[in-house]
């Protein structure tokens, strides 16, 4: 299968998909599939690379290709804080089954990955589907390519036209550290619902305008996640982000 990534740059689906585990760093709402464990290492990463990446103002999602094998090498993506409402959500198609595979660039040469727009949120956030735009649900998905672990590219005439992350719970992290291998805790999954309702929802808003309401949620989000006492690689992540609200607004 090749598919169309940014206008006429294609690449070709390998039958070896990366092994590296996907990173969700809350905080910056970014999901990682890379090896690279500080910054500098990610700076040499993107030097010996071509691909799709951020560049000064402009920060679009990031495929990286290895330019001897054109293999792909690594991905970083950016979850959209906009969630679709319940009604969308309803028109989400049935995921066709994952396909593993890789990708191998047709030629060497930089191109741009959009971000996605609309966050499409599973039953109980088991799955997040990011879609280009809402247009996609007008038509059935063609293929899922799963390029690492539960991250997969979504393809629709032939391009690619969102991603979606299977059990992202999971994969909380925070900064370039690798997550945890151990099972999430089922109060991890009720927390990280919580938390998602927060930032994709008005309550953020609400939250940032100082509302007694809003605020006494947000608190109460955060006792509970400085109070879990197991599972803390994964609270951490959450805590975080939670936790620069409360000191910025609370």
């Amino acid at each position: 299968m090749r598919l169309t990534i940014d206008g006429d740059w294609t690449a070709t689906v390998t039958g070896e998909p990366l092994t590296t585990a996907p990173g969700f760093v809350f905080r910056d709402f970014r999901v990682r599939v890379a090896t690279y464990t500080d910054v500098k290492e990610r700076e040499r990463f993107q030097l010996a690379t071509f691909g799709s990446q951020d560049w000064l103002w402009d920060t679009p999602d990031e495929l990286r290709f290895d330019p001897a094998s054109r293999e792909l090498v690594g991905a970083e993506f950016r979850v959209p804080a906009e969630a679709a409402d319940d009604e969308d959500v309803a028109r989400v198609p049935d995921l066709p089954a994952v396909h593993p595979g890789g990708l191998r660039a047709d030629e060497v040469r930089d191109f741009r990955l959009e971000v996605t727009s609309d966050l499409c949120r599973g039953p109980g956030d088991n799955v997040l589907t990011c879609l280009r735009d809402l247009d996609v649900l007008d038509a059935p998905l063609e293929a899922r390519i799963g390029i690492a672990p539960d991250v997969a590219l979504l393809v629709q005439h032939g391009a690619v036209v969102g991603w979606s992350l299977t059990d992202p719970v999971r994969y909380l992290t925070s900064g370039f550290a690798a997550p945890d291998p151990a099972p999430p805790a089922p109060a991890t999954r009720l927390l990280f619902s919580r938390c998602l309702d927060l930032v994709t929802s008005p309550l953020l808003d609400e939250v940032r305008d100082r509302r007694p309401q809003a605020l006494a949620t947000l608190r109460e989000l955060e006792h509970a996640l400085r109070n879990q006492r197991e599972d803390r690689h994964r609270a951490e992540a959450l805590l975080v982000f939670v936790t620069e609200l409360v000191e910025d607004y609370g």
